[in-house]
């Protein structure tokens, strides 16, 4: 039986409205825009048979997921291994500020398939090995139902590059939007998406 698997991006925070990069060291909380996004996503998966929520530890992730598990009678299960990629240096950074002060960081060549790693951080191949591994195991775990992941924009794009079995350089030519819901169904090795970015 094929598990179906619900990603959601955390609301709204004023570092998302600042362009400021928010890694897995930087526990921002949700904004009123983000609170309100919380609240529609909960509404559009009122009628999801959720069998398990887990969430991202860090607070703008678990207190979007809190909304979502009050219409299900849910707790959150906080899980590590859904925390943002850690930024080290660049936590907190503006995107403007980014390329002044770290360019050689940025430049990476994609067919090679070499990453950098941020200084005090986590590079992308990291991250990917270490989400895709959890969601297979909590997959494992809930076979039957759906099971919502609330995380990050980082996490969410290497599950998504995973399931289409795309190349990490992807990330750079995908968006997800502060709020989105994605949804890809997983049967053993087999995995089918369904949904991107829906914010509708």
């Amino acid at each position: 039986m094929a598990a179906r698997i619900i990603l959601v991006r955390h609301g709204e925070t004023d570092w998302n409205l600042e362009k400021r990069i928010q890694g897995g060291s930087s526990d921002t909380i949700l904004n009123a825009r983000g609170r309100e996004q919380a609240a529609s996503i909960a509404r559009k998966l009122e009628k999801e048979d959720i069998r398990a929520i887990y969430s991202t530890p860090l607070r703008r992730g678990l207190d979007t997921a809190q909304v979502i598990a009050s219409y299900h009678m849910l707790e959150v299960i906080a899980e590590p291994s859904l925390r943002e990629i850690e930024a080290g240096e660049l936590e907190g950074v503006t995107t403007a500020e980014l390329g002044k002060r770290f360019s050689e960081i940025l430049i990476w060549n994609a067919d090679e398939g070499a990453f950098p790693r941020v200084p005090g951080g986590e590079s992308l191949p990291e991250v990917q090995q270490r989400c895709w591994e959890a969601v297979r195991r909590l997959a494992a775990k809930h076979p039957e139902g759906a099971l919502v992941l609330v995380t990050h924009y980082f996490v969410i794009l290497s599950i998504i590059c995973s399931v289409l079995g795309l190349p990490l350089s992807h990330i750079m030519r995908l968006r997800l939007s502060t709020g989105s819901i994605s949804i890809f169904n997983l049967d053993g090795d087999q995995a089918h998406l369904e949904l991107f970015n829906d914010t509708g």
